[in-house]
């Protein structure tokens, strides 16, 4: 799942953008998850680098694309930013921002979606897709292809990986929405764990890197579908 924010104070055009973003999922078989903005102050508000593509306006009323996209760049050096605007001469100041390319208004969805599929193609590129994880002093990305599994334990999160453990407050429930595309399964009530580390499931354990986990009775056999169905999609 691909996280995109809209940035458009114009109603019909984030609308339209929106609309346009279904329907690229319905013709490539992928999954986003929009949250829209109307102004740039609304996303550079406690922003957190939490989205892979930002769709920004360039003139808004409160705090413009241009600014917004600067103020963000300080924060996410990662984001892919795609300008939509009037006035292409605003747009080629991109560079400033590592802005990936801009789209004309009035949009044509053709033109839309290279865009998009050529923001996709550089997500493909990057080591590893990331969530981030909120810590009393800051946040912390942490890489999927590194992550084994995360624990519940009391009210805190541990996010076991290969390189350490992170320690966050939160609750499961959310962790496994926000991961529900990513072959990650809720084997218990404590454990959200990471299908690609799965080495063996013996009777109600799990082995998952080396480290043994309780599955429950009830999900046992949604892990096995779940296992099988990642195996097979792994091998095509």
């Amino acid at each position: 799942m691909y996280r995109i924010a809209i940035v458009e104070d114009d109603v019909s055009y984030r609308k339209e953008l929106e609309d346009f973003l279904h329907r690229y999922e319905d013709e490539n078989r992928t999954k986003f998850k929009i949250v829209s903005f109307s102004d740039g102050d609304e996303i550079a508000a406690g922003y957190k680098a939490e989205y892979d593509i930002i769709l920004m306006d360039i003139e808004m009323r409160f705090m413009d694309g241009m600014k917004t996209a600067e103020y963000i760049r300080k924060l996410d050096e990662d984001v892919i930013i795609i300008f939509i605007t009037n006035t292409p001469q605003y747009a080629m100041k991109g560079y400033m921002v590592d802005a990936l390319d801009y789209c004309l208004k009035p949009l044509g969805y053709y033109a839309f979606s290279q865009r998009i599929t050529k923001a996709i193609g550089r997500l493909g590129h990057r080591s590893s897709k990331c969530i981030v994880v909120n810590l009393k002093n800051g946040m912390q990305k942490v890489e999927l292809s590194k992550l084994y599994y995360v624990e519940v334990l009391n009210h805190d999160l541990i996010f076991h990986t290969m390189d350490e453990e992170i320690v966050t407050r939160g609750t499961i429930a959310g962790i496994e929405e926000e991961l529900k595309n990513e072959h990650f399964f809720r084997c218990s009530k404590c454990y959200l764990i990471n299908l690609a580390f799965v080495e063996n499931i013996k009777e109600y354990d799990v082995d998952v890197a080396g480290t043994v986990l309780q599955v429950s009775r009830s999900r046992k056999k949604a892990l096995l579908d779940e296992l099988n169905k990642y195996v097979s999609e792994a091998e095509v």
